[in-house]
């Protein structure tokens, strides 16, 4: 009986005995002057390949085995057998091989050689065929999947929040406007006012920035939930650290003040590191030799999961960075908002280990987060892990409702425009708590890879929406 494998599979010894079917895309075919060749296919399944060996004696070997190139895509069925070749448990004795595709050497742009990141950035619909993107692909899935089951094991609901809104969660302004109005129409007529009666949603629509305020009126009615959805923000900024769209995990708590959602969140990030290390271990390997220069990515990941996270207040946070001598690019003071080289040092070089710094000054951070009774700080909090910095930010939500609805005068919200948020305050109030991970940032310390746009499948950047 012949069984359809993985890669993954038939490069197990469990697998050897077998008559099997192979599937998948060739990386390369050397030929023996035995009149027998090796050709090596990748199906995704894992970061190595497994080896075929066509015998000369194929109805096809002549007119297209000893044709094929990488890229080819085949279908391969034979026997698994022990291999005696250096670095690899198994291999397969072809009984014969069937051709899906062919992709010409001359244009086909993964030829067998290096290429930057930044080259293969140009070719996103191709890049997930190399080592690297593969496995950034398989470390996603398995972070996503984590997340999943750290919150379904906890009970959360999970709540599907609206992609298009009317609302700024952050009150940045940095938001993607969504409109059937005709653009070019309005330019030629020179149209200066906008009559949004007119327009799909009868009045100015975005996509979000984020599902919290959404979120938040399902945590206080069903306790505890979460959001996992892209999310959006139109700030024009070319940096390895930011995109224009990113995949963020949102949970919202009934009943939960700051310290718990500290202890929620440096749960859910040591469980998440711990999978990928224990389900993606040969990905987990090759991000460590090959893509972190230091070679010690296992290393931080393991001290993550073995840390205690530190709890820091904001203000402690700026008195040691001005007592540390060190400079930096940006002066620190009370009030300004730290930058990735503060929170780095104290992750890095001060205390070595996580640090959650909270309570903020007000001024810099957004109106729904609980005004502490100094009057000049909120009960914010960040997550900084060294390698990063901030990778989870999130906040006890304001349930007063006078205290809100001054904190979004003094930030120059329409409070009319938050009326179904401000009825969570009028009707049944709790203290309630979240934060966000931006996926991305996520997968990024995991995997070691520098720029972001190297590890969602297709980056949106200013100037490119390509594929």
């Amino acid at each position: 009986m012949t069984e359809k494998l993985s890669v993954s599979a038939a490069r197990n010894e469990s697998a050897i005995g077998k008559n099997a079917k192979l599937q998948g895309w060739v990386r390369t075919r050397r030929d023996s002057k035995a009149g027998f060749s090796f050709i090596e296919i990748n199906d995704g399944s894992s970061q190595g390949n497994i080896q075929i060996v066509a015998p000369g004696e194929m109805d096809n070997y002549q007119s297209e085995v000893k044709s094929l190139t990488a890229g080819c895509s085949i279908t391969a069925s034979g026997e698994i057998k022990e291999s005696g070749g250096r670095g690899q448990a198994t291999e397969m004795l072809a009984d014969s091989i069937e051709v899906h595709g062919w992709a010409d050497p001359d244009t086909y742009p993964l030829q067998k050689k290096r290429h930057s990141y930044e080259k293969l950035r140009d070719w996103a619909h191709l890049r997930p065929r190399t080592n690297t993107f593969g496995a950034v692909a398989r470390v996603r899935n398995c972070i996503s999947n984590s997340i999943h089951q750290f919150f379904q094991e906890q009970s959360f609901l999970y709540v599907n929040t609206p992609i298009i809104t009317a609302s700024d969660c952050e009150g940045a302004g940095e938001m993607f406007q969504v409109t059937t109005m005709d653009l070019n129409k309005i330019a030629a007529e020179k149209i200066e006012k906008l009559n949004y009666r007119f327009d799909f949603f009868d009045k100015p629509s975005y996509l979000t920035v984020s599902g919290q305020l959404e979120a938040e009126t399902y945590a206080c009615a069903l306790g505890k939930v979460y959001t996992f959805a892209p999310t959006f923000r139109a700030e024009n900024s070319n940096t390895s650290r930011h995109l224009a769209e990113f995949w963020m995990v949102e949970p919202e708590m009934a009943f939960f003040e700051l310290p718990d959602n500290m202890d929620l969140a440096e749960s859910l990030l040591k469980r998440i590191f711990g999978d990928a290390l224990s389900r993606c271990g040969e990905d987990m390997a090759f991000f460590n030799e090959r893509v972190d220069e230091t070679h010690t990515l296992l290393e931080r990941l393991q001290n993550v999961i073995d840390s205690d996270f530190v709890r820091l207040p904001y203000t402690e946070a700026v008195e040691i960075l001005i007592k540390s001598g060190q400079e930096f690019d940006y002066k620190v003071e009370w009030g300004i908002d730290l930058q990735s080289e503060h929170e780095r040092f104290l992750t890095e070089h001060h205390f070595k280990k996580p640090v959650i710094l909270f309570d903020y000054p007000d001024t810099i951070k957004p109106f729904y987060m609980y005004c502490n009774d100094d009057g000049k700080t909120v009960r914010a909090m960040d997550v900084l892990v060294p390698g990063v910095g901030e990778i989870i930010g999130g906040s006890q939500r304001e349930h007063r409702l006078e205290v809100l609805e001054r904190r979004m005068k003094l930030q120059d919200l329409d409070i009319e425009e938050y009326w179904w948020y401000a009825d969570l305050r009028r009707f049944g109030t709790v203290p309630h708590a979240g934060f966000g991970l931006g996926l991305e940032r996520a997968v990024q310390f995991v995997t070691g890879m520098s720029n972001i746009r190297d590890v969602i499948p297709f980056p949106r950047t200013p100037g490119n929406a390509e594929f």
